[in-house]
């Protein structure tokens, strides 16, 4: 089925996009700044892909890919940059909309941000060789650092928001990753990742979604103010 990533990627932005304008929550009031942020983002990301699909570190598979490429990658993979995170982060803010409290206490958020920083360094200096392991860590990791340095609240609500989020992220990557389907999609080179998987999902990907979303969420707060002005 050569349109499978294609439509995995529209049918995972498609319902978000459309309850952006739900008069209530109205989401779509915020696109500019969303849509920013998520481009701004994908740039590091897409380069991130670029280096590790020509190095052998993941792969996709033709059988699912309708056969465009941009800078070597597959069109649907660079969909994936903009329409996964679109509706990652709506949930995020949805989530905040209907339950404004969902928040936690500062030195519970503090207490996880610092265990979780210094996991991700201990991960970091025992696994330097593998590619997937010591890049996506090590990002996370300067997050994390950047989050306590600046004592951002953001976390607060965004550790639990994650937690809803890896739901579906975890549905699409693992019908990506062989979950459901006879084949992958998406192939991973286990030599250069931890060997870990949920389910068919390699787990250093929990983590590099959290630098993603939470890259981007950190910035639509920062437009918000900016473009509301105009």
């Amino acid at each position: 089925m050569t349109s499978l990533y294609f439509i995995i990627n529209v049918a995972s932005f498609s319902i978000p996009f459309l309850y952006s304008f739900e008069k209530r929550m109205n989401y779509i009031q915020y696109w500019k700044s969303v849509f920013l942020a998520i481009s701004i983002v994908a740039i590091p990301f897409l380069i991130w892909d670029v280096w590790f699909t020509n190095m052998g570190v993941w792969g996709f598979n033709p059988t699912y890919l309708l056969g465009p490429k941009i800078a070597n990658l597959p069109f649907e993979e660079v969909l994936f940059f903009f329409f996964i995170p679109y509706s990652s982060i709506f949930t995020h803010y949805a989530l905040l909309y209907f339950f404004p409290k969902l928040t936690l206490p500062k030195k519970v958020t503090k207490g996880i941000s610092i265990s979780l920083l210094l996991i991700a360094l201990v991960i970091v200096f025992f696994n330097y060789d593998k590619w997937y392991t010591l890049v996506n860590f090590s990002v996370f990791a300067a997050l994390l650092l950047y989050a306590l340095i600046i004592k951002d609240t953001l976390l607060n609500s965004f550790y639990i928001t994650f937690l809803v989020v890896l739901i579906p992220f975890f549905i699409v990557n693992g019908l990506l990753t062989g979950s459901f389907i006879e084949d992958q999609v998406v192939w991973y080179n286990n030599a250069e990742n931890l060997g870990i998987r949920l389910g068919t999902v390699p787990v250093e990907d929990a983590f590099y979604a959290f630098s993603m979303l939470y890259g981007a969420t950190v910035l639509i707060e920062k437009f918000k103010p900016i473009f509301k002005k105009k």
